[in-house]
């Protein structure tokens, strides 16, 4: 039988960093206060930095307006739906120390989807950025939002900035759309009123003196990859434990460390790891807001000395790919560091080659608040596994049979421990299939080694059934893109009279001449017989979350 996994060190209260999230911020500010915090560098090249200080007093003013002006009471959701600004630290550190609860918004959501989590997460105000704000109107049928307000990417930036750089966005590149509802402010208008209430004294301490570690800091949204978008009930006790034991052990971020954050603040892996954790150890940020195409970073890499680059799998490729980048890789990268989606071989055999740097893979999910394991920092990554439990995490993998698996064999991946979601929000009955006991079910199909290393399979969902045999997704991928006239791949089931499910293989080509056959070829250098794809589809890209995952879904449909 294979034991849940031993605690390093008992993780109880006094391990954490403060008693919620205001508390945290207050901390991060005090400690670290003068030093830049928060730079945004914008494809043009503009940026602009804030330092904790800045971040302090702007997200103070905030959470002022919050209770006094619209008289926000605790526990009350406010929606954040932006890019990588300046503007998202400020409006989320403030909305915690106001006593309030955030929910993200997708940008790239469509209004249905946008409008499902705002009623569903019963958001009583909706902060969009400008970029998004064409449907803002028909977003909002059947919510509770009575205050809309506009954000703009050039938030905090130096007026002539704004008014030269906002000029060319709105008429000559045409990439801001009329608003569609009348935005009851903006950024410095919530900055001005919330600063004269501090200019009067407000009690802001006051905000937060009932706030409890187990009051939700978070409703954070699924990517809805498999289905509608459930909001996870993320506590403060959450977020702030999560924190807390990714920083037990490894040294892993340091004050004089510039971390660029290219994934989207409104994702779980960016939020904590990118910002959240950041934040606590006063490192850095460098923020991206339009990464997409790649080119668009240049910039940020060439304006600031990166050391620290969280990114997942597709991110990476795509850097390789990048010329400007291969030309001039980071002199002082330190750390790399891989998640939401399996780094396959080729690719980090590649980013070492050219970088120097290992990456270091680990896993996490939005109902785990982010970080569940990872790699140890002190010797070379174990390729194919993705670390170990982070302390206070227990584990255990299980049969269909809900039974123990030995150690090595795969199963079911269930998880324990402080950073594990109170449950889905509005939907008891997802909450119940997603437990067993206090256990959470992942859907993960994982190995969980001698050596106390854990590998994540493939998702159980994603798993292709060929006569029996279980064949997992990743592991042909893996080969797949070994192969150099491949740039990605995707493998998914289909139906099959004889076999059951057969294998298809969804490929981008980095060769225009290469064929079917001589893809299935490769594949039987490399795999088993009933793993080798009966079919290739040649795409021109692979379909993807905003982090950068690989919608299986859409190709299945």
């Amino acid at each position: 039988m294979n034991a849940p996994q031993e605690i390093e060190v008992d993780f109880t209260d006094e391990h954490m960093l403060g008693d919620h999230m205001a508390d945290m911020v207050n901390r991060c500010v005090a400690t670290h206060r003068g030093k830049k915090s928060f730079s945004c560098v914008l494809p043009t090249g503009h940026s602009k930095t804030l330092t904790f200080d800045e971040i302090g007093h702007y997200s103070d003013a905030v959470a002022a307006y919050l209770r006094e002006d619209l008289k926000l009471m605790p526990g009350d959701v406010v929606a954040i739906q932006s890019l990588n600004t300046l503007a998202y630290p400020v409006l989320a550190f403030g909305i915690f120390k106001a006593g309030l609860v955030v929910t993200n918004v997708n940008p790239l959501y469509t209004p249905d989807e946008t409008n499902h989590q705002l009623k569903d997460s019963g958001a009583k105000v909706w902060l969009v950025t400008d970029l998004f704000g064409a449907n803002v109107g028909e977003c909002l049928e059947g919510t509770k939002v009575d205050r809309v307000y506009k954000l703009s990417l050039l938030d905090f930036f130096p007026a002539a900035q704004r008014h030269l750089l906002g000029f060319a966005m709105k008429y000559v590149k045409k990439v801001i759309p009329p608003f569609g509802a009348k935005p009851a402010g903006t950024m410095r208008s919530i900055i001005a009123s919330g600063e004269a209430h501090l200019a009067r004294g407000v009690d802001l301490a006051s905000y937060t003196k009932d706030t409890k570690l187990d009051d939700v800091a978070f409703f954070q949204y699924t990517g809805g990859t498999t289905g509608r978008s459930k909001g996870a009930e993320l506590t403060h006790r959450n977020v702030v434990a999560n924190i807390s034991q990714s920083n037990r052990g490894d040294e892993t971020v340091r004050i004089d460390d510039s971390l660029i954050l290219i994934l989207p603040l409104y994702h779980v892996y960016a939020l904590a790891v990118g910002a959240l954790n950041s934040m606590h150890n006063g490192c850095h940020v460098v923020l991206t807001p339009v990464p997409r195409p790649l080119e668009n970073l240049r910039h940020a890499f060439e304006k600031f000395d990166i050391t620290i680059l969280p990114g997942v799998n597709t991110l990476y490729q795509g850097l390789l790919q990048q010329k400007w980048f291969t030309d001039n890789p980071p002199k002082n990268l330190r750390l790399c560091f891989s998640g939401a989606a399996p780094l396959q071989p080729a690719t980090a055999d590649a980013w070492e080659k050219l970088t120097g740097n290992a990456i270091y893979e680990g896993y996490g999910l939005t109902e785990g608040t982010c970080v569940v394991s990872t790699m140890p920092l002190d010797q070379p990554p174990r390729r194919g596994t993705c670390g170990k439990p982070i302390p206070g995490t227990e584990i255990r993998i299980v049969g269909e049979d809900g039974k123990d698996m030995p150690r090595g064999e795969p199963g079911e991946l269930l998880l324990r421990g402080p950073q594990i979601m109170k449950g889905y929000l509005n939907n008891p009955d997802a909450t119940s299939e997603s437990f067993d006991g206090d256990w959470l079910k992942t859907g993960d199909v994982a190995i969980y080694d001698e050596d106390g290393y854990l590998s994540i399979v493939d998702r159980i969902k994603d798993m292709v059934l060929v006569s029996g045999f279980n064949v997992y997704p990743t592991d042909i991928e893996a080969v797949l893109t070994k192969f150099d006239r491949i740039a990605e791949a995707a493998v998914v089931g289909a139906k099959d009279e004889t076999t059951g499910e057969r294998v298809v293989a969804h490929v981008v080509r980095a060769d225009d001449g290469l064929t079917e056959e001589e893809v299935i070829d490769f594949c039987r250098e490399h795999l088993t017989n009933y793993k080798v794809p009966k079919v290739v589809r040649f795409i021109d890209a692979l379909p993807k979350s905003p982090v950068g995952k690989v919608l299986r879904r859409e190709l299945r449909d």
